[in-house]
């Protein structure tokens, strides 16, 4: 299994907007994905489940995946998360 940990850069967290994005491009991927945010963990393509991860701006996120294509989609989904996707440039 492969994983990144990754600093929340978006100013709300990972919360309505930056988490669409986030969710989006996990869905795009095809790679089984989970985001771990302390003890609560979930599939990165629900939106309710990241939602519910409750995960600030700052937070340290862990993302794993395993199997084909899971060091590329990990590398992309932790850009992502390091980038402040609620800016109006994102």
């Amino acid at each position: 299994m492969s994983e990144r940990t990754v600093r929340v850069a978006s100013r709300t967290g990972l919360h309505a907007r930056p988490a669409k994005i986030f969710v989006q491009a996990a869905a795009r991927l095809g790679v089984p994905v989970r985001v771990r945010s302390g003890a609560k963990s979930a599939p990165a393509n629900s939106m309710l489940a990241v939602l519910a991860l409750g995960a600030v701006q700052g937070a340290e996120v862990t993302l794993e995946a395993d199997g084909p294509g899971a060091e590329a989609a990990l590398d992309e989904l932790a850009a992502l998360l390091a980038t402040d996707l609620d800016a109006d440039d994102a």
